[in-house]
């Protein structure tokens, strides 16, 4: 099998590497990453000037570009004709759970993978020192062939998070996205010379959802597996809309 890796957090993040070391253990690994750190660039392309690519070693390139780029440049270009079995996106330094979906450009290039029509699973650990644990890294291996072993409906990705924590990981669980809200989401300060200044982050956030969620199976020392679909439409609420389209057409 050939697998595509890539991340938010650099070509030289530890993540990626060892990523890049259990997949390898599966088939064939080419990595393209981003050359610095993107994260929470969601999922934005690079339009508005070239992309420069550097072949940092064996089967490895840097893009001087978002996660997003990565894969697009990898898939129409640094594979040639060939196409990945799967797209793996990670391993962030840092969880991707809830809300954070829609920010995460770890979460991005999965979703890019899934858009190419090849499975694609995005992966982050809580803390990356958990990722030294050589138990955690088994459990994670052996996840992931069973997940690629396992068919999935298209037009879906998989979301993954390693809880964080000394204590031995659980087990896995499937989930649901939870919900997150901060205290302050937006800070605002004053510099030297009384000019004002924010920043964006937040601080204290609570999470919320129900026990199915995916930050309720981190706290509980599982790691979650999410699947996200990639159609966002709300079924539904057409219903509960269409007494519009009498209204406004003529």
């Amino acid at each position: 099998m050939l697998f595509l890796a890539t991340n938010d957090d650099g070509y030289q993040a530890k993540g990626l590497k060892v990523l890049a070391g259990i997949l390898g253990e599966l088939g064939e690994v080419m990595v393209a990453a981003p050359e610095v750190e993107q994260s929470a660039c969601s999922h934005s392309i690079t339009l508005d000037r070239p992309l420069r690519v550097r072949q940092a070693g064996p089967g490895i390139y840097a893009v001087d570009g978002t996660t997003t780029d990565c894969v697009l440049l990898a898939s129409q270009s640094l594979l040639g004709h060939r196409k990945p079995d799967a797209v793996f996106s990670g391993i962030n330094h840092g969880p991707n759970l809830g809300d954070d979906v829609t920010y995460s450009g770890t979460v991005a290039g999965a979703f890019e993978g899934t858009l190419l029509g090849v499975r694609s699973l995005a992966i982050s650990a809580g803390d990356p020192r958990r990722l030294d644990d050589r138990e955690t890294r088994d459990l994670l291996a052996g996840l992931i062939g069973r997940l690629l072993a396992q068919p999935w409906p298209k037009d879906v990705l998989l979301n993954i998070n390693v809880p964080a924590g000394g204590d031995p990981v659980r087990g896995v669980r499937m989930t649901v996205l939870g919900r997150r809200h901060y205290a302050e989401t937006v800070i605002e300060k004053t510099d030297p010379r009384g000019r004002k200044y924010y920043w964006i982050g937040g601080i204290n956030p609570h999470w919320y959802g129900n026990e199915n969620s995916d930050f309720k199976a981190v706290e509980d020392g599982y790691i979650s597996v999410t699947p996200l679909h990639l159609d966002l439409t709300h079924y539904s609420s057409l219903e509960g809309f269409k007494g519009l389209e009498a209204d406004l057409n003529p």
